[in-house]
């Protein structure tokens, strides 16, 4: 196949964006024949056909789809570039970008990052929430310069990159001022068959918690599980049942939410960890990340 001629795709692109040859030959200030001709040229040497007709309309055919996802890309992050140059150079920020596990405590993740604007006045965060499998792909691939997670990388996981530890803490569990004042009594045996919003199976904070329900003998009614710790909160804030969080964030889970504290554990800990592609912190907003979340938040690493 004959090298890619930029040129074409970027015809392709407006016309795909526009839906006629006619609307991108009024963008791209050339006649409709010259367009059609281009785009004749480019299918040539890619080996594919690109559009379809239907009825009167250019639709994309399947790998029309998948080659306009490439050249949106492509062309997305050539207007960001240009943005970026056209700046002044003490307008410029420096991008941050950060990967969130979807399980992670938004508070968490906000008390940790907090600490990158006070770093600099220039920085803009880009937050991006996904699995954590996901993620890794992304900080391999240098898409990303920072994972927060609640869990450590595998070691089995044929990826490099290395996990730091921010701190660990244990949990409070709370509810709704009704469902509150009836189990603070005699805790934590006063859970054993109450309504429970858990987190889901294949996270680190679930089994901690579901071995902490079997060494106290307690069998839990749960009405929900949850990916989301955020919109299992909502769940929660609307009485629908008792849910966890890191004992860090109390004071700010009973202002945002308006719940009630039912009791502690330090039996069931939470881990986090910032996972970079490099063993040695070398991004001046990493290394501050960790050292106020050890010295503030978590108090001591581990």
């Amino acid at each position: 196949m004959s090298r890619l001629n930029y040129k074409h795709l970027y015809y392709f692109w407006v016309i795909a964006k526009e839906g006629s040859i006619a609307k991108a030959s009024q963008i791209l200030h050339l006649t409709p024949p010259t367009l059609s001709a281009q785009i004749n040229t480019l299918e040539d040497m890619l080996d594919v056909k690109l559009f379809k007709k239907s009825g009167r309309q250019l639709v994309l055919t399947e790998i029309g789809k998948i080659t306009h996802e490439y050249a949106e890309s492509i062309f997305l992050l050539g207007l960001e570039l240009e943005n970026f140059i056209s700046n002044d150079q003490h307008q410029r920020q420096i991008q941050f970008k950060v990967g969130i596990t979807e399980v992670m405590p938004k508070l968490i993740v906000y008390r940790l990052l907090d600490p990158a604007f006070q770093l600099s006045k220039d920085i803009r965060i880009v937050c991006q929430e996904d699995k954590f499998e996901s993620l890794l792909t992304d900080l391999a691939a240098h898409k990303l310069d920072l994972i927060l997670a609640d869990r450590q990388i595998n070691p089995t996981l044929n990826i490099k990159a290395y996990n730091h530890l921010l701190g660990s803490c244990g949990i409070t569990l709370f509810a709704d001022k009704r469902l509150a004042t009836k189990l603070k009594t005699n805790f934590p045996s006063s859970l054993n068959r109450q309504p429970f919003l858990l987190p889901t199976l294949d996270t680190v904070l679930r089994r901690a918690i579901d071995q902490w329900f079997d060494e106290q003998g307690i069998t839990p009614y749960i009405v929900g599980e949850f990916a989301d710790s955020a919109l299992l909160k909502v769940f929660g804030q609307e009485g629908k049942g008792i849910f966890c969080a890191p004992d860090v964030i109390e004071k700010e889970i009973l202002k945002q939410y308006k719940v009630e504290v039912i009791g502690r554990t330090q039996a069931v800990k939470e881990q986090f960890f910032a996972i970079t592609a490099e063993r040695r912190i070398k991004h001046p907003a990493v290394h501050h990340i960790r050292e106020m979340a050890s010295s503030t938040l978590f108090n001591l690493m581990g």
